[in-house]
């Protein structure tokens, strides 16, 4: 469907899409994503969908504090973690059928890895 004239939402939410991740960074994001499903596995095994225990887990693979997120997200919990200053960032959600991840390389406009709130 084409936007109707005068209609700019993409253009003036463009901000809130995330980079993608390519060459050697693309790869750093497969590897990142590889270890945090790892490392939720065994607490999605056992049903522990604790946000704190998600946390817990995260940065206990090396990741800072301050750059490790996890929240309840419906049935499961959600996570964003900031894996390095580039920025490259890992998004998901572990659920109990499975762990659900992607890597992106942050935000136009905007530092780090949570969506911006406001463009330019």
């Amino acid at each position: 469907m084409t936007p109707a004239p005068g209609d700019h939402y993409a253009e003036n939410n463009g901000f809130k899409v995330p980079f993608d991740l390519y060459g050697r960074q693309r790869c750093e994001g497969l590897a990142a994503v590889s270890r945090v499903r790892n490392a939720l596995e065994p607490l999605r095994k056992r049903g522990d969908f604790v946000p704190e225990d998600t946390r817990k887990a995260l940065v206990g693979l090396g990741y800072p504090e301050g750059k490790v997120r996890s929240y309840q997200d419906g049935t499961g919990v959600g996570f964003l973690v900031e894996a390095d200053p580039s920025p490259l960032c890992v998004e998901g959600t572990m659920l109990r059928d499975a762990t659900r991840a992607d890597a992106f390389g942050g935000y136009p406009d905007h530092d780090g890895c949570e969506v911006p709130s406001g463009g330019h």
